[in-house]
């Protein structure tokens, strides 16, 4: 009997648990020769030049395609396989031909010219205007040889990604240390547990310590063996490059983002554009480089006085108290945190034994469904791994929403968190229903130990706030034309306008000490300790600022200034003599393994972070001037961020949907009182 493809269901949700490598090419074949069968349709002269028309042909094919692929590109990246990987990596050229071949074609473009906008509502002019922009930037009015050369570099470009991709997981993956009891002094016992754990797996002695960073960081925060932070410092900042020990050198990066950054510079010439900082910035909200690169730089002036006074403070600590005359790389982590616990008097380590993640899950929905009138309720769908856990938003006990949540490290997953659309709310034109929201949110968190609930740092409790406002972004929106609806359509760098919104609740008592019980007595987070993490928080505020400036300046720099055959390491060295407070090792290729930028969509665009923060924390200052005497939040502060911003996705520019919200453009005012450097630096 022949059992159907489970990536050609189109009804319902991904059949995640039955999706074998060996089913993606057939699939993918199948879906490309429906979706190209439509297109020749709709580009047939007596076809209308009608939005439904095309929608109902075109869209639903390519939407079929969209989902398939997104569901395979969604598996390579949490759970990775040769066979997986292989599969993934033959349909990759096919799909991005396919991709790039509907945004160049000249017949379907002029059939979208032909469209009355009169006879559109405002999503839909929205959506058309964009796919018009769409359709310059892929080339839609090139000719010839040019369109050719276009195609070709969209195709090996999204393979070169791909790659990029794969080195820094396998030279993550491929390295560990097996380390002596004596080594591991001052590892946190849950730590020490885990290392145990993996190496009894292998049959091996000692302490399996990995680069994946719920192991690397608290070596870098807690070991006190220098010489250990050094080895996996090494190892860490030297991941697929020629720097790496042994055989890791077969993973360097460098050809691919030197070709990589070619590539880019060439289709920003076909283009018409001077470089692909330009190219990246025309569906942004920033108008130029010169724009980003002068907001990057203002941010730098201000935030440097701190940084400085941070790195004077480090340096007096290390010497006085850590017999540090002269510390290195693999030290600056380890002495903030000696100088944190000191000054605060609590460590990273003590605080997450509260954090148990369960009960920040069941604190974060809490939150959600008090200010955005929803309820969440566990649902049933096929999952690629047990530990993945699947809800419903509903409201009126209708869902009008799902999302899968992926929260535990493991091999095979790539690290960092992620949100991702699985589909979008769509009044579907083939069949007249409505489509509701799903999406993804992956963590990397460490896992419970000996039947005990996995602990989240602070840290893990920030970043699943973050995800949790991508995924609202996509789940709340009101929107029914799906190029607009939920994140389509968003600019991209107001995209993070409602995930760092989120981070903010993570720093209310509030809400912490509902959300928090200790992992062996249940008692909640005492408010002395919530106190000194709030008088922590800007700690090295002003560093990290200049961190997050020196990548983002190196970006924009590196698709704009630079040569596109320029030595990227040195333009790298640069920006850290303008911006950097703290000096780095000449081994140090942390660029290699920079994948927002080389694999992630953030290329000319990682300034929109900053970008974003400005926006967040300006929307969140709403919200602190609205808040009701007992301290809680103001409802209808939370239903106006709903409809204004939620709800309206990409159907209004980010500018407007702010506006409409704030009654004002944003102001950088909030952002830097927020982290401490609104004040005069005091000596």
């Amino acid at each position: 009997m022949h059992t159907p493809n489970p990536l050609l269901a189109s009804a319902g949700l991904p059949l995640f648990d039955q999706i074998r490598a060996e089913h993606v090419g057939p699939a993918i074949d199948q879906l490309i020769a429906h979706a190209s069968a439509a297109l020749e349709t709709v580009t047939a002269p007596d076809f209308p030049a009608d939005w439904n028309a095309l929608a109902t042909t075109l869209d639903t094919a390519t939407e079929a395609l969209g989902r398939a692929w997104g569901a395979v590109s969604h598996l390579s990246s949490v759970a990775d396989t040769p066979e997986l990987r292989a599969a993934f990596n033959a349909a990759l050229p096919v799909v991005t031909e396919f991709w790039t071949r509907l945004g160049a074609d000249e017949r379907l473009y002029a059939k979208y010219k032909a469209v009355d906008v009169q006879t559109l509502n405002a999503e839909q002019r929205k959506a058309h205007a964009n796919a018009l922009r769409s359709f310059v930037l892929s080339g839609a009015e090139l000719q010839g040889a040019a369109k050719e050369r276009f195609a070709a570099i969209q195709e090996r470009s999204a393979a070169l990604a791909q790659k990029f991709s794969e080195n820094t997981l396998d030279a993550t993956d491929r390295w560990a240390y097996y380390a002596t009891a004596e080594e591991m002094q001052g590892i946190p016992a849950d730590v020490q547990q885990a290392a145990r754990t993996a190496a009894q797996a292998e049959g091996k002695d000692g302490f399996k310590l990995t680069l994946k960073i719920p192991c690397y960081l608290p070596v870098m925060q807690f070991a006190t063996r220098s010489s250990l932070r050094e080895k996996l410092y090494r190892a860490y900042v030297t991941r697929a490059s020629e720097q790496a020990e042994g055989d890791g050198q077969q993973y360097d990066n460098r050809p691919i983002i030197e070709e990589l950054l070619a590539l880019r510079h060439e289709e920003a010439q076909l283009l018409g554009y001077a470089n692909f900082g330009e190219v990246s910035l025309v569906p942004k909200m920033a108008n130029s480089p010169q724009e980003v690169i002068t907001f990057l730089r203002d941010l730098a002036q201000r935030a440097r006085p701190y940084a400085e006074k941070d790195v004077q403070d480090l340096r007096q600590f290390a010497r006085e108290h850590l017999g540090l005359s002269d510390p290195q790389p693999w030290d600056w982590t380890f002495i903030a945190e000696k100088l944190k616990e000191q000054r605060y008097a609590f460590n990273e380590q003590e605080v997450k034994e509260y954090f148990t993640a369960p009960k920040v899950l069941a604190g974060l929905f809490k939150i959600i469904e008090t200010l955005f009138d929803v309820a969440i309720v566990p649902d049933q769908a096929p999952v690629w791994h047990p530990a993945v856990q699947f809800y419903a938003l509903q409201r009126n006990g209708q869902t009008i929403a799902q999302f899968y949540l992926d929260q535990p490290a493991r091999t095979g997953k790539r690290g960092g968190a992620w949100m991702d659309d699985v589909r979008s709310r769509w009044q579907r034109p083939d069949n007249g229903q409505l489509q509701t929201p799903v999406a993804h949110m992956v963590c990397n968190f460490a896992d419970g130990v000996d039947g005990q609930p996995a602990l989240l740092t602070h840290d893990d409790v920030i970043t699943l706030f973050h995800e949790s406002g991508h995924a609202l972004h996509h789940l709340l929106t009101q929107v029914t034309e799906k190029d607009v609806s939920g994140i389509n359509g968003v600019e991209w760098d107001a995209v993070e306008l409602p995930s760092q919104f989120m981070e903010n609740f993570c720093w209310e008592w509030d809400v912490l000490r509902h959300m928090t019980a200790h992992v062996k007595t249940g008692e909640p987070l005492p408010r002395a300790l919530f106190d000194k993490m709030v008088a922590a928080k800007n700690f090295q505020a002003g560093m990290q600022t200049l961190r997050q400036v020196e990548f983002a300046l190196f970006d924009m720099l590196l698709h704009t200034q630079a040569a596109p055959s320029g030595d990227y390491l040195a333009l790298l060295q640069q920006v850290r003599d303008e911006v950097a407070v703290l000096p780095t090792t000449p081994y140090n290729r942390s660029t290699n393994t920079f994948s927002h930028i080389f694999a992630g969509g953030y290329a000319a665009g990682y300034y929109s972070y900053k970008w974003a923060e400005v926006l967040s924390a300006d929307a969140y200052a709403a919200f602190e001037e609205t808040h009701n005497p007992d301290g809680s939040h103001s409802r209808a502060t939370g239903q106006k961020y709903l409809h204004e911003i939620l709800e309206r996705g990409g159907s209004r520019s980010a500018l407007e949907n702010f506006t409409a919200f704030r009654g004002r453009a944003p102001q950088l005012d909030a952002l830097l009182r927020h982290q401490g450097m609104a004040e005069p630096v005091s000596a």
